[in-house]
């Protein structure tokens, strides 16, 4: 489907096929729910029962019946859908029976290379090694910041409605992205505080597979500049790697479950999930709403990324400062 063939009554059907099929994907896995494999609390979740883990299943049910309906392109084509496909079904077996690291972080880093290799406008082997890094990063640390009720489901309705804007004001189709933001709607009132379902790796990895894929994709293509993805997804992207870079410093086992994430410890410190929600939120709308007027107006979009870095490491600083307190007070 070419940008002026994308018009507002082929749009809006998209997202009602989206939004629908979601919706009744994820009213079947609730009516299941007690067949499928849960959540169960431990020491470094911050759920205290067992929930539902695979409502991913249903964002997919929904997008991919939107995609048939629309005949969207995915960047990359064939291999980009092969990586998908790979990524998407380690994390089912991931969610239902587990998946040892190494293994599943060589089928992501195996289904990023194979996206990365056919996506458009990369200018060489070098480009195509740091995105294949690139996708495999976000694949994981999506998955990453999959702990905290409501919050990676709002990433996505966010970030792919910023994406989907994008790529209308570039001149090309929104309705992958857009079909995805739809399709994430239905979850969001399932996994919104208190959480009866949860995402899951089957949702997550292939959120964050995607969430690179279409970013890189689009730049490859001309349609934003590469600042733009990377802050419409900044509080995700900011929040994953720099606790994984302290992590790293502390030599701590990386690969380890671990409740060190900005928004796990804002959890703790009394926010809760709603809180954290709200806080997230707010920048989550910050960045994409930035992205896409700053896209619009032809800003200054890297120094728009820097200011909301910069905002974020202060507001990340606070969060160290009361841990700290915290830490001092209960000794």
């Amino acid at each position: 489907m070419s940008a002026t063939a994308a018009n507002v009554p082929e749009l809006a059907s998209i997202a009602f096929v989206a939004a629908a099929g979601a919706a009744l994907a994820l009213g079947l896995l609730i009516r299941f729910a007690r067949w499928l494999p849960h959540a169960q609390p431990n020491a470094r979740s911050l759920h205290q029962r067992p929930v539902c883990r695979v409502g991913g299943l249903s964002i997919w049910a929904g997008w991919l019946a939107a995609m048939a309906l629309a005949a969207a392109p995915l960047p990359g084509g064939a291999s980009s859908w092969l990586g998908w496909a790979a990524i998407a079904t380690v994390s089912l077996v991931d969610d239902w029976r587990g998946v040892a690291p190494l293994p599943r972080l060589a089928v992501h880093v195996g289904a990023a290379a194979l996206a990365a290799a056919a996506l458009p406008g990369l200018p060489g082997s070098v480009a195509i090694a740091v995105a294949t890094l690139a996708i495999a990063w976000s694949a994981n640390l999506y998955n990453f910041m999959d702990g905290s009720d409501g919050l990676a489901a709002t990433m996505a309705a966010c970030g792919f409605a910023a994406l989907g804007a994008g790529a209308a004001i570039g001149g090309a189709s929104p309705a992958l992205a857009l079909a995805l933001a739809a399709a994430v709607l239905p979850l969001f009132f399932a996994n919104a505080p208190p959480a009866r379902l949860f995402m899951g790796d089957v949702g997550a990895v292939p959120l964050g597979f995607l969430a690179a894929l279409v970013g890189i994709g689009g730049w490859g293509e001309g349609q934003w500049p590469l600042w733009f993805p990377l802050l419409v997804f900044l509080p995700f992207v900011a929040d994953a790697t720099v606790t994984l870079g302290v992590r790293l410093l502390r030599g701590e086992r990386v690969w380890e479950a671990h409740r060190s994430h900005y928004y796990q410890r804002l959890n703790r410190l009394g926010a809760g999930h709603r809180g954290t929600l709200v806080f997230y939120g707010v920048l989550m709308a910050g960045t994409g709403a930035s992205a896409v007027f700053t896209l619009i107006v032809h800003g200054p979009g890297w120094l728009v990324l820097g200011a909301w870095s910069a905002a974020i490491a202060a507001l990340f600083a606070g969060i160290d400062y009361h841990c700290k307190v915290r830490h001092q007070e209960s000794r």
